[in-house]
């Protein structure tokens, strides 16, 4: 157990993920309570648009995990952890809303609508690599 947890709080010792920490808990506290704010355009009526069952539930349950991983990765605190399912949610929306304007438009249109997507995916890769850096809560706590 003490070495999963090791493996996980295992950090780089300068500053390198401070700003692709800061970039990617911004972004996901921000959308997270978009979705209770704005729910048919990026909550409930949008999952329902897509087509997902129970898309209220589903909503929330993703505005939640959005809100609390995106805190921690402002915290730098389990920050592989908080990436996991950020990581699937981005993987969810490129299926179900990227892909297909791959299909029907082209690549073009899919790389210039999907640019977000990719960024927020490479920066949590970044993370999952690098872990939260220098300053955070779990460089203190894995030292």
């Amino acid at each position: 157990m003490k070495r999963l947890l090791n493996l996980i709080l295992k950090t780089v010792d300068d500053h390198r993920t401070l700003i692709p920490r800061l970039v990617v808990g911004l972004v996901f506290l921000s959308e997270g309570i978009q979705k209770f704010l704005f729910p048919e355009s990026v909550g409930a009526g949008r999952f329902e648009k897509i087509g997902f069952a129970n898309p209220e539930a589903l909503a929330a349950l993703v505005a939640t995990f959005e809100i609390i991983s995106g805190l921690l990765m402002l915290a730098g605190l389990i920050v592989r952890l908080a990436a996991v399912p950020l990581l699937t949610i981005m993987a969810t929306a490129i299926i179900t809303t990227k892909i297909p304007i791959l299909i029907q438009n082209g690549f073009w249109q899919m790389a210039h609508e999907s640019r977000t997507d990719f960024a927020m995916t490479m920066l949590l890769l970044f993370i999952l690599i690098y872990g939260a850096g220098k300053p955070s809560v779990d460089r203190y706590l894995g030292s």
